[in-house]
């Protein structure tokens, strides 16, 4: 295994720094201990959470890439960094609702808990100064961020993701609510699944109390159980 050397800081966002390697067609993720909601405007330090966001989303590409979903991540390097193939980022997060809950729910005034016949996709442009809107197909392709084709091609690989970790997390008594993804172009223009899944980026209940796990709890303002929160879904990653 060759030796990966860390280099320069090439972005930082909320969660995660990105460096350089002495790969040019590789970066390290790191795992910073920040927890934040509602577009950032609120947020705080949970220590160690990092680790656990690192070696869950660690578990969860790794069953991904094992089913033949394309992703940029290639291993974990230690508790808080993974290695990565470099894609440059599409400024879109792309979110499939299997339940009502959240925004769905406050937005449409429809009560929370309702299991959706289909699954439903919604885009949000990620532009902070714009506090990432909620648009449609028409308004990505009018920004130039991707093709209708390029769209099509998401939503296949979206549902195939959904269909895939639904089972996984319902075999380990986990309700897969709804989930944030991200995308991200190779040095080749491949479309590769990026930035992470973990109880950041997902609403998971559990399958037999309907509690939250994820960090609803913490938009909640219960920052005291967010931790136990995300332990106990690593917990139930790491059974076979």
């Amino acid at each position: 295994m060759n030796c990966i050397i860390k280099k320069n800081i090439l972005s930082e966002g909320k969660t995660k720094k990105i460096y350089t390697t002495n790969n040019s067609l590789e970066v390290l993720i790191h795992h910073k201990d920040c927890i934040t909601a509602l577009n950032g405007l609120k947020k705080n330090f949970l220590q160690d959470k990092g680790v656990l966001n690192n070696e869950i989303t660690t578990l969860i590409f790794n069953f991904l890439n094992s089913c033949g979903i394309k992703t940029h991540f290639i291993r974990k390097i230690n508790n808080r960094e993974q290695l990565c193939h470099k894609v440059d980022m599409i400024p879109l997060e792309f979110v499939i609702r299997n339940i009502v809950a959240g925004s769905m729910s406050k937005r449409l005034g429809i009560k929370e808990g309702i299991n959706l016949y289909n699954p439903i996709f919604e885009i949000f442009y990620k532009n902070d100064k714009l506090k990432d809107p909620l648009i449609n197909d028409h308004h990505a392709v009018f920004l130039k961020i991707l093709s209708y084709e390029e769209l099509n091609t998401i939503y296949g690989i979206t549902l195939k993701i959904n269909h895939i970790i639904k089972k996984y997390f319902s075999d380990k008594n986990i309700i897969l609510v709804d989930f944030k993804i991200e995308f991200g172009k190779n040095h080749k223009n491949e479309i590769l699944l990026s930035d992470e899944i973990s109880p950041d980026t997902c609403r998971f209940w559990d399958k037999k109390t309907m509690k939250k796990l994820d960090k609803d709890s913490f938009r909640m303002g219960l920052k005291e159980e967010v931790f136990d929160i995300y332990m106990e879904i690593l917990k139930r990653l790491n059974v076979s």
